[in-house]
């Protein structure tokens, strides 16, 4: 069974970088869908980016695009996610997720709408954006 777990958060200042890993074990991640949610206290979790198990397409959330990126690093079986010029607006608990079903084998709006569905989940980790 496909396990999932997140590091890489912390505290940093508005305009820093941060690089989120989610490191599997149990399976390989070439055959699922990666997503990242997050969310924020008070807020509803929310889709960030996404890699799909098919071809190299890749999805990212208006809020974010230009400012993260999604990678998979197959030999390390981790999929990180780079954020670059942090907002305090990015804060939250981060959350990678996979799937290998049919219905998630792209990137697409039904990623962000039925995420819940996703088969693994991590722990979550922190990310504090502060002055």
């Amino acid at each position: 069974q496909l396990q999932l777990v997140e590091s890489g958060g912390g505290l940093v200042q508005p305009g820093g970088s941060l690089r989120l890993s989610c490191a599997a074990s149990g399976d390989t991640l070439d055959y699922y869908t990666i997503a990242w949610f997050r969310q924020a206290p008070g807020k509803e979790r929310e889709g960030v980016s996404c890699i799909s198990s098919i071809g190299v397409s890749t999805m990212y959330a208006d809020s974010v695009k230009g400012r993260f990126l999604i990678a998979r690093d197959k030999a390390k079986n981790t999929v990180y996610m780079q954020m670059n010029s942090l907002k305090p607006e990015d804060t939250a608990v981060y959350y990678c997720a996979a799937d290998r079903s049919s219905r998630f084998s792209y990137c697409s709006a039904y990623v962000w709408r039925r995420g819940s569905d996703f088969g693994s989940w991590g722990q979550g980790t922190q990310v504090t954006v502060s002055s």
